[in-house]
């Protein structure tokens, strides 16, 4: 098993297995990233990675995964931006249940 030398931006460089490190690769816009739990604090650090260090981690015994992008993304945007106050206005209909009701029925008869 190869040993991989990382950096925890707490701890500095530590010393990691194959089995500790995971790489992620985004199948829509080809980044990626690698991470880790640092053995020393037990945070999880994640990095960019360049196709480089990619490659070079997988031919070390790296599982690698993939992901996309959410479709909502993707999505065609319509209406104003949501502000601060349309959260604040939505935090206190969530608070009042009978605001919440008459909203909910509202959805289900749209």
């Amino acid at each position: 098993m190869a040993t991989i030398r990382a950096s925890c931006s707490d701890c500095g460089d530590v010393e990691l297995t194959t089995s500790d490190v995971r790489v992620r690769v985004c199948l829509d816009d080809d980044r990626g990233e690698y991470r880790f739990t640092c053995p020393v604090c037990t945070m999880v650090v994640v990095k960019p990675a360049e196709h480089r260090t990619i490659d070079l981690l997988v031919a070390s015994g790296v599982e690698m995964d993939t992901w996309t992008l959410p479709a909502e993304l993707f999505e065609a945007r319509s209406g104003h931006r949501i502000n601060h106050d349309d959260i604040l206005d939505f935090h206190r209909l969530l608070a009042d249940e009978d605001a919440m009701a008459q909203a909910l029925a509202a959805i289900l008869e749209a």
